[in-house]
């Protein structure tokens, strides 16, 4: 078996910020969009909004919470399902 070698140093500011930068201005745009709808009150919305306060946080675990925060914090299981499917943010 051939000794394993790691790679070379990765420029990752070349490789992602593109990227990144897209999906900001994306999301920019959908709470404009969302904003002149009068809908800014909704729930997952909100939720947007919390997460996006988790960015500017400087921690190296903020993917973490930028998922926990859209997370469902309860423990106990439900008896039924209110409804089939997800939301995709904790109400």
């Amino acid at each position: 078996m051939p000794d394993w070698t790691p790679p070379t140093q990765v420029n990752l500011v070349d490789l992602g910020f593109m990227d990144s930068r897209s999906k900001l201005i994306d999301l920019a745009a959908f709470l404009d969009r969302v904003q002149r709808a009068g809908q800014e009150s909704d729930f997952r919305v909100q939720a947007l909004k919390n997460a996006i306060a988790l960015l500017s946080q400087d921690k190296p675990q903020r993917a973490r919470d930028v998922l926990l925060s859209f997370s469902d914090p309860s423990t106990a299981p439900v008896e039924k399902a209110a409804m089939q499917g997800a939301t995709g943010a904790y109400k």
